[in-house]
């Protein structure tokens, strides 16, 4: 019985993942997702206080996959640090149907949209974006050590890095322009590599 609840609860964050992905979460009812995810309304309220419970919910299981995918590439990759960043950053560049790759548009995509809303939502976004910067900066660690980059303060530029990917993402967006990200991964390469 137990596996059928834990099945059924995340087949609610499945399917509305994908919902608030391409809609934003205020655009997104309670309605549309029960009825995509054929679930009873009773249902969702056994896993769920709130929709506002269950965006929490979705960011922070959104983070604890997301986590494991950069952890794979960011400390557990081959490479020097430079290479391992490098290639993490090169992933943003990726299009998926013409929009943006789901894996980091979310964190872009809800931000601005719930962090005025939803304290619990705000922190839970907040927690993961944090999670990701001591990611990046493990890496950077990493290649101060073994001489592929260059910089002095690995969770400043860590934190800068993040900073300049969601700021381009967004841009992005509003663009349309590859031109933008691959100018945010020519910036990082300087960044990490400076010339004195």
């Amino acid at each position: 019985m137990k596996t059928k609840t834990n099945d059924t609860r995340q087949h609610i964050l499945d399917i509305g993942y994908q919902l608030v992905v391409t809609k934003g979460f205020t655009n997104v009812g309670l309605s549309e997702i029960l009825k995509t995810a054929a679930v009873p309304k009773g249902s969702f309220y056994h896993y769920f206080k709130s929709k506002e419970q269950f965006g929490e919910a979705l960011i922070q299981h959104y983070f604890e996959q997301y986590l494991e995918h950069v952890n794979a590439i960011l400390v557990k990759g081959t490479g020097t640090g430079f290479d391992r960043l490098t290639d993490y950053f090169s992933r943003w560049l990726i299009i998926d149907n013409g929009t943006c790759n789901a894996n980091k548009c979310v964190v872009v995509k809800l931000s601005a949209e719930v962090s005025d809303l939803s304290e619990p939502m705000r922190e839970a976004l907040k927690n993961g974006a944090y999670s990701i910067v001591t990611l990046i900066a493990l890496c950077i660690d990493d290649g101060i050590k073994d001489g592929s980059i260059t910089v002095k303060d690995s969770q400043l530029a860590a934190q800068t890095l993040y900073q300049l990917w969601l700021g381009a993402s967004l841009f992005y967006k509003i663009s349309q322009d590859l031109n933008v990200l691959q100018q945010a991964l020519v910036t990082t390469k300087a960044q990490l590599r400076p010339v004195l």
